[in-house]
């Protein structure tokens, strides 16, 4: 079993949404890279016995408790009487923190006021991690086979604690435990149907391998994590998992790693030597957005028209008039044109065109809000496609835009 970790963030000023919790996902991601498992993330106000109710649970769940904030100077910062409360024990004035803190002072031209020295008081029997970035010194402390670790809630004093005190001593302290994570992107299947496409296989895996469904906007990224001693053997056996996973939903995997779905049908447009072009209505440029965010994106990417208007879906697509006056804006057969148009006036070897009803105006009775017609053209021709999805005009926007790109990226795959 891997080391598991807690982290205790206090302040009020992240529980009022004044301040964003960043040092807990930092700290997290740099534990997992050791070997540790965050099992809990707490935040806490600047209340003593939140403070130390909070300690005594995460010693009972956990062998290493981080705490960021509470260590400065002020009557508001109660980490430091809190952990000497819940340990039994006095505080008293470290001479060395006093020290470094007198010289820091100095060399700042500053004058070390009461407040100051005090940020040199800690718990007896507490290990005092020097602060090269600030004033307040980390803490390390140990009962019941649990470490406790305190630091500043100041971002880049924090990181700068850990990585050079205690993320070493954490490592110096514990046996590592290996995990081993794999990512595998999938598009155009919801969470429930993919789950219950991978139900058997997911039963079978072996206990020290974990599947977890981490759903997004029209995408499901899934993440399999082994966790073990041997990093290579970890290795081997998920690739080895991956390779039964893959058959089973293959159509719907753009990417067996961490990338995005733009960046995958870049690959895929590099790669064929091909080249892509929209003609953008209800989404209003955001697959343009989307393709362009990506670097070297010139080397395939064209252009895009945005003809919101029926004037300018005809005057600079070619839309015929007949065919919006007749199907409407919104309509397979105007989506068609629009696809093939772009490819027509840009030279491109794949044209993508939405149309729909973003919202919150603009519905009827056959065309409620998040219906979105999505078309694909190419020199084997031209797939059209209606979909309907939320009531929400920026997600609207977002799901077409991702909706387009697995469009392109099934036919770049067919092909």
């Amino acid at each position: 079993m891997s080391t598991r970790a807690e982290l205790i963030t206090i302040g009020d000023e992240i529980l009022y949404g004044q301040t964003l919790d960043t040092n807990s996902h930092w700290i997290s991601g740099q534990l997992d890279q050791i070997g540790i498992r965050v099992i809990r993330k707490t935040t806490i106000p600047d209340e003593r016995t939140q403070i130390l109710t909070a300690f005594a649970e995460a010693e009972q769940r956990a062998s290493i408790v981080i705490i960021t904030g509470g260590l400065g100077p002020t009557s508001d910062d109660l980490t430091k009487p809190c952990l000497a409360e819940f340990f039994g024990v006095g505080m008293y004035r470290n001479a060395e923190a006093l020290a470094e803190l007198e010289e820091k002072f100095t060399r700042m031209g500053r004058e070390l006021n009461q407040l100051n020295k005090d940020q040199a008081l800690m718990p007896e029997g507490a290990t005092k991690m020097t602060n090269d970035w600030g004033t307040a010194p980390g803490l390390w402390m140990e009962r019941n086979n649990t470490v406790f670790v305190a630091l500043p809630g100041v971002p880049f004093e924090m990181k700068g604690l850990m990585e050079k005190r205690v993320l070493p001593a954490l490592q110096a302290r514990f046996v590592k435990t290996e995990i081993h994570h794999r990512i595998i992107r999938t598009g155009g299947i919801p969470e429930s149907r993919l789950a219950e496409k991978l139900e058997d296989w997911e039963k079978q895996l072996p206990k020290h391998i974990k599947l977890a469904y981490l759903p997004t906007l029209a995408q499901v990224k899934l993440r399999l994590t082994a966790t073990g001693t041997d990093i290579q053997k970890l290795k081997a056996e998920a690739e080895a998992e991956i390779q039964k996973l893959l058959p089973l939903i293959d159509k719907y995997v753009f990417a067996t790693e961490n990338i995005e779905l733009e960046a995958r049908v870049g690959e895929l447009l590099r790669e064929q030597h091909k080249t892509i072009a929209c003609a953008e209505s209800c989404t209003g440029g955001y697959i343009s957005h989307l393709i362009t965010s990506v670097p070297g994106s010139s080397d395939y990417f064209l252009g895009s028209i945005i003809p919101y208007s029926y004037e300018m879906k005809e005057s600079a697509l070619g839309v015929k008039n007949e065919t919006l006056n007749t199907y409407g804006a919104v309509s397979e057969e105007t989506i068609t044109e629009m696809a093939e148009n772009v490819c027509r006036l840009t030279g491109a070897s794949i044209g993508v065109a939405t149309s729909g009803i973003a919202g919150p105006g603009g519905a009827t009775p056959d065309k409620p809000v998040g219906t979105i017609w999505i078309a694909v053209s190419d020199a084997n021709g031209t797939e059209a496609k209606k979909y309907i999805f939320m009531k929400e005009r920026k997600i609207n926007i977002q799901l077409g835009a991702i909706a387009a790109l697995n469009m392109v990226r099934s036919r770049l795959v067919e092909e």
